[in-house]
C-alpha cells in the first residue's frame, strides 16, 4: 500500500507532496483508497461533502468504530502526515482479519477530505462541514490563489457543491473516532516509544493580515516618502515570534503574497498569513492581539494600514477522557504507553465534540513535518498498526 501511494501527487525537483483537495493528485488518492476499499470487499461511499468511507458492517447500524486520518498534503509535504493514518487503517483491518477477531460493531474507515487547507485556506473543511463547524455558504465561496471557488473545483472533479454540510445522521451512527497519526514533534523520540495517546490539541487558528500601503517607484522615490506595507510586515512577523516566545505559544507567518510584487516597485499591499497556537485559549487570545497592536502600531508609523481577519479558529480540544484511558489501557497501561498533547490540528478534533474521539501517535525521530524531511521507522509503523488493532479488537470486537 506505502509504494502505491508514495508517487502520488509528489514533485519531483523538491521531494514534497503536493495533494491538494480537488486536484488530479488527490482524484488519484481518491481512487487508491476506493480500489483498496474494493480489494477488502468493503462497502464503499462518499457523503456529501466528499468524504470518503470504507465500511466493514452495516453502516446504519449505529455505534460504529471508525478509524482513518487524511490523504491530502500541505505545500511540498511529507509522505506520512495523514497517509501514515490511512495506510494503517488498512493494515490494522487486515491484521484483525489474520487474527480471527469479528467485529460485534460496525467498523469503519475514512479519509476526510481537504484537512490541510492548502488550497482553500479553511483546514479541515472536509470533517468541519460534517460536523457543521463550516456552513455551506461560507465554504462554497472559498477561492484559491487562482481564484478558483471550491464549489467549482468540487463540480469539476465530479462532487455536488450544492449537497455539502452539515451530517448530524452519520455522526450519530459513530461510536468512537480514533486517528492514527505521525506524531508532529518530537516526544515519543525523546522518551523512547514507538507510539502515544494523545490528551488534548492545542487551541489553534488562523488571521490574516493585510498591510495596505501606496505602490511607487523603487528607484525614484525617497525613503521618507514612502509607505511600504513591507518594512510593517517585516517587523510584524519579528514582534510575533517575540510575543510568541515571551508567552509560551507558538505563532508563524509562512504564506505572504505581494501586489504588484515586483523587484523595482514599492508594494502597495502586503498580505501575511498567520498560524498562532497556545497550551489554552486565553493565551492564544492574547498573544494574536498583542502581535495586532504591535502590527497596527508599527503601520502608524509607516503610515499603512493593518486589517485583520480570522479565517479559521479551533478551540482546545479535551479528548474523551474514558475513550483516552480505555486505549492506554488496551496498549498496557500509562506506565507503559505515554500520554501527550499536541499542537498540529486534526479531523479528529474537529470531531470531537459530537464523537467520543482519540488519537495515536506514532513515533518521528526528527520531529520535522510539514517538510519532505518528515519520517518515520518502518518499525515504528508496524507498531502503530498493531496499536491500532489491538484497538480496535478491543472496542468494536468486544
Amino acid at each position: 500500500m506505502w509504494r502505491d501511494l508514495l508517487p502520488v501527487g509528489r514533485d519531483s525537483g523538491t521531494g514534497g507532496y503536493r495533494r491538494y483537495a480537488w486536484t488530479p493528485a488527490d482524484a488519484d488518492c481518491r481512487a487508491w483508497f476506493r480500489d483498496q476499499a474494493a480489494a477488502r470487499a468493503l462497502t464503499y461511499e462518499v457523503d456529501r461533502n466528499g468524504n470518503q468511507w470504507a465500511w466493514l458492517g452495516d453502516p446504519a447500524a449505529g455505534d460504529a468504530v471508525v478509524t482513518g486520518s487524511h490523504l491530502d498534503s500541505v505545500p511540498d509535504g511529507g509522505a506520512f502526515d495523514g497517509p501514515l493514518g490511512v495506510i494503517s487503517s488498512f493494515a490494522a483491518l487486515d491484521e484483525l482479519r489474520a487474527r480471527g477477531a469479528t467485529p460485534t460493531r460496525p467498523l469503519a474507515i475514512v479519509n476526510f477530505t481537504d484537512e490541510e487547507g492548502a488550497r482553500f485556506g479553511v483546514a479541515c473543511a472536509g470533517s468541519r462541514l460534517t460536523a457543521g463547524r463550516l456552513t455551506p455558504e461560507h465554504a462554497r465561496q472559498l477561492r484559491d490563489a487562482d481564484g478558483v471557488t471550491l464549489a467549482a473545483a468540487m463540480e469539476k472533479a465530479g462532487q455536488d457543491p450544492e449537497a455539502i454540510g452539515a451530517d448530524p445522521e452519520r455522526l450519530a451512527r459513530i461510536g468512537a473516532f480514533v486517528e492514527l497519526h505521525v506524531e508532529q514533534g518530537r516526544a515519543l523520540d525523546l522518551s523512547g516509544d514507538a507510539v502515544g495517546v494523545a490528551s488534548a490539541i492545542w487551541p489553534h487558528g488562523r488571521w490574516r493580515f493585510d498591510f495596505a500601503g501606496e505602490a511607487n517607484h523603487a528607484g525614484t522615490t525617497r525613503l521618507d516618502d514612502r509607505r511600504d506595507p513591507m518594512l510593517t510586515y517585516a517587523n510584524t512577523v519579528l514582534a510575533a515570534r517575540k510575543k510568541a516566545r515571551l508567552a509560551g505559544a507558538l505563532a508563524t507567518f509562512g504564506k505572504v503574497a505581494v501586489e504588484p510584487n515586483g523587484v523595482n516597485a514599492i508594494a502597495s499591499l502586503v498580505r501575511g498569513w498567520l498560524d498562532s497556537r497556545a497550551a489554552d485559549e486565553a493565551t492564544l487570545a492574547d498573544l494574536v492581539a498583542a502581535i495586532e497592536q504591535a502590527a497596527t502600531e508599527r503601520g502608524a508609523r509607516d503610515g499603512v494600514a493593518v486589517t485583520v481577519v480570522r479565517e479559521s479558529f479551533t478551540p482546545v480540544v479535551e479528548f474523551a477522557h474514558d475513550l483516552r484511558d480505555r486505549l492506554t489501557a488496551l496498549l498496557g497501561g500509562a506506565a507503559t504507553v505515554p500520554v501527550l498533547p499536541t499542537g498540529a490540528g486534526h479531523d479528529a478534533g474537529i470531531l470531537a465534540a459530537a464523537v467520543p474521539t482519540a488519537m495515536l501517535f506514532v513515533r518521528n525521530p526528527t520531529g520535522v513535518s510539514h517538510s519532505p524531511a518528515e519520517s518515520a521507522a518502518e518499525d515504528d509503523c508496524v507498531a502503530g498498526v498493531t496499536a491500532l488493532a489491538d484497538v480496535l479488537e478491543g472496542l468494536a470486537c468486544s
